[in-house]
């Protein structure tokens, strides 16, 4: 027996405002398929909030309560939900396993390069442009000109992959000109290398960023949400699964932030279960095994995956504003998967935070940094002189913090 492709990935949009969507997966298994999904999830602005998951290794069926986003396009959803689970072959309606190709061709990088008159909030309507059109921002660089001009160069991944085409460069920057009106003066794009997404070191970083956060409860410079996060491994409810048990506030992206952790260790989850409760509690039980499919009996190995968690989860992004002389500068950090693709979405809240605050943008770009041993990436914003020094430091530091959390 088997079930049709279209039944892959089923979606049940909620029928009422204040009920959540119902997101069914059923499909081969895969190390990291919780992570790859979970990131669709949330590049589509939507939050998990609740979930069930369960595989024999080879099988496995997911379950996801899902809010947030009511101009959700479905469709659409559904076709990226279907591309990163693992492929199958339909016949005669039965489904057949085919393995997965052992490399993939790197997705082809481009420059959208384009000039226009500076205005409040003009960041934000791009990139929401650009999330529109499934355009991954990959890197941007920002400058305006005494003269209040704006040069933007975003260095962009098409999901779709059809940039390559005259008809889909053609028809992005006919969306950026009905966006930004009489504003735009100018629109190229253009295919380049990948070389461009080398790493920096970090060492030009300042130490607000580069340093590891203490995760010590008792540290006065950690996080007051530290003593709401909770990391327990046991090996004594199961005789072949770890239980990992995680209480924690909730934020957007947490349950990518899990699975982002647990697919870079290589760990594979037989059953899940997680669910938000009342004032952003939520709980997480999950059984795992190893990469070999045996439970984590070595002490070290559960140290380490149990302080990861602790961090990802107490600290999943990094955000400071520093002094620059006059200027003020916005520093957001967040890890990348060892894939190589970064958190969705991050530029656009930090954008919209920004435009909120009616704080302008004089400069921006974002890098990839090297801290330790992992990767990241770094969001540098400098803010406007004018307006940023209007508003307090620290309430932009939290503005942008609780925008990207979610809690707003």
């Amino acid at each position: 027996m088997g079930i049709l492709l279209d039944d892959v990935v089923l979606i049940r949009p909620s029928e009422k405002h204040d009920e959540p969507s119902v997101i069914t997966v059923n499909c081969p298994d895969k190390t990291g398929l919780g992570c790859d999904l979970c990131r669709v999830i949330l590049f589509f602005g939507l939050n998990i909030v609740r979930g069930d998951v369960t595989t024999d290794g080879k099988w496995c069926y997911i379950v996801l309560w899902v809010t947030g986003n009511s101009s959700t396009r479905w469709g659409l959803l559904k076709q990226r939900l279907v591309e990163v689970c693992p492929s199958c072959y339909s016949a005669a309606t039965l489904v057949y396993f085919r393995p997965e190709p052992q490399s993939s061709k790197p997705s082809d990088m481009f420059l959208l390069k384009f000039c226009c008159h500076d205005r409040r909030g003009l960041l934000h309507d791009v990139t929401s442009v650009l999330c529109e059109l499934e355009l991954l921002i990959e890197k941007v660089k920002v400058s305006t000109t005494p003269d209040g001009k704006v040069m933007d160069l975003f260095f962009i991944i098409d999901t779709r992959e059809l940039m390559h085409t005259t008809k889909r460069q053609r028809d992005t920057c006919d969306h950026l000109k009905h966006v930004l009106g009489d504003a735009m003066i100018s629109c190229e794009i253009e295919m380049i290398g990948a070389e461009v997404m080398l790493c920096s070191q970090a060492s030009s970083l300042p130490s607000e960023i580069a340093k590891e956060p203490d995760l010590n409860e008792n540290s006065p410079t950690t996080s007051s949400g530290a003593k709401d996060v909770s990391v327990t491994l046991d090996n004594s409810l199961s005789p072949s699964h770890t239980l990992v048990q995680i209480v924690c506030q909730d934020h957007k992206g947490l349950i990518y932030d899990i699975m982002r952790t647990l697919k870079d260790y290589n760990i594979q989850i037989s059953y899940g279960r997680f669910n938000k409760k009342e004032r952003r509690s939520c709980e997480i039980d999950l059984f795992i095994v190893q990469a070999d499919g045996k439970k984590i009996l070595d002490q070290s190995k559960q140290n380490v995956l149990s302080t990861r968690l602790r961090m990802e989860l107490i600290h999943p992004l990094r955000v400071t504003v520093l002094s620059r002389g006059p200027d003020t500068e916005l520093l957001v950090a967040n890890p990348t998967e060892l894939s190589g693709k970064g958190r969705p979405l991050v530029f656009y809240n930090i954008t919209l935070a920004l435009k909120l605050l009616d704080i302008g943008i004089f400069l921006a770009e974002i890098r990839r940094y090297l801290i330790g041993d992992q990767e990241w990436e770094v969001y540098r914003v400098m803010l406007d002189e004018g307006a940023g020094s209007s508003v307090p430091r620290n309430k932009i530091k939290d503005g942008v913090r609780k925008m990207l959390m979610g809690w707003v």
